[in-house]
């Protein structure tokens, strides 16, 4: 799933984010972060999340935005070798 950290409290880990494909807005479960590449997320950043039993986002991780599919993003050809900010 992909979603929009709306809020986040580095000091406690309290967090929430909005789904992209429902606009559910989801709590970040106590171990969201843990194995993840983010020490700490901000608001308005993209990531990609799973949702565990309890209906809380979990595993986050980053996603491109080709990756997500955003508007205005093409998608990556897989022959296309040059480097996204080479110009």
């Amino acid at each position: 799933m992909q979603g929009v950290i709306k809020a986040y409290d580095p000091s406690t880990g309290d967090g929430v984010l909005i789904c992209d494909t429902d606009l559910g807005e989801y709590d970040l479960a106590a171990d969201a972060l843990e194995g993840s590449l983010f020490r700490m997320v901000r608001q308005g950043q993209r990531v990609v999340f799973d949702l565990d039993g309890d209906g809380r986002a979990t595993r986050l991780r980053m996603g491109s935005e080709v990756d997500m599919g955003t508007a205005g993003f093409p998608a990556a050809h897989p022959g296309d070798h040059q480097h996204p900010q080479a110009g």
